[in-house]
């Protein structure tokens, strides 16, 4: 069984809006992961094109929840800035969402 999303964090960025939702792994030991995206300001994130979404790497986890939105964040930045290895804004720029 999947555990639950805990709250939704949303962190203003840039003209930028990045949404993060820890969770709680299945490990039981208290470790959290997350999933995020990054949309323009009032955008459908369930539409296509509308979002870029990204979330922690493999096992990676984090001890509390604050830990893993902080690093979601983190990573959200990355995107806006243009400095992921893999993730970008750009799509979002170039078609006007």
């Amino acid at each position: 069984m999947s555990a639950q999303p805990l709250a939704m964090h949303q962190v203003d960025y840039e003209g930028f809006e990045i949404h993060v939702s820890a969770t709680p792994t299945d490990e039981g030991a208290n470790r959290y992961t997350y999933m995020a995206y990054v949309c323009h300001p009032g955008a459908n994130p369930a539409l296509p094109g509308h979002a870029v979404t990204y979330h922690a790497d493999g096992d990676e986890t984090w001890r509390s929840e604050q830990d893993a939105t902080d690093e979601a964040v983190h990573v959200g930045r990355s995107i806006v800035d243009g400095t992921h290895p893999d993730l970008s804004v750009l799509s979002l720029v170039t078609h006007g969402f």
